[in-house]
């Protein structure tokens, strides 16, 4: 588990100052043994339900992504509109539960290799992660 001494270095170097809230924002967000995957409000209820402490959208969404930006969260983006914030910034792919909208880790193992035909000229592919959708089965029920 991270110490308070640990979030403020993370938010100095993220250029931010850091405060009560965003030191309450650290401590949901990488004060946990497993992945976090999350959407903005997501974080925002989270530090309400846990710490009973309310934070602006704002200042959650200026953290999030000054942290992003840093490299300490990586971004999921689903759609046009809905983008998720994952804690494990390695490469690494991921389901994506349409009928909870959850975001799951997929292992590396369970993706077979991908090939590449195509580049784009002039650039070097970088990473790849596969987002895979997934929704009930609602044919095969009557």
């Amino acid at each position: 588990m991270l110490k308070n001494s640990q979030f403020i270095d993370k938010l100095r170097q993220s250029g931010l100052r850091p405060t009560k809230q965003r030191l309450k924002i650290c401590e949901v967000l990488f004060n946990r043994e497993k992945t976090f995957h999350f959407t903005i409000n997501d974080l925002a209820k989270s530090i309400l339900e846990k710490l009973n402490e309310k934070i602006s959208l704002a200042t959650v969404y200026n953290t999030v992504h000054a942290f992003k930006k840093k490299g300490y969260l990586k971004e999921i983006s689903i759609n046009s509109d809905k983008s998720y914030f994952d804690t494990n910034i390695t490469n690494h792919h991921h389901f994506f539960d349409e009928d909870t909208n959850q975001l799951i880790d997929c292992d590396n193992d369970n993706i077979e290799n991908i090939n590449i035909k195509n580049n784009i000229t002039g650039k070097k592919v970088k990473s790849v992660e596969v987002l895979i959708k997934v929704a009930s089965d609602n044919q095969n029920q009557n």
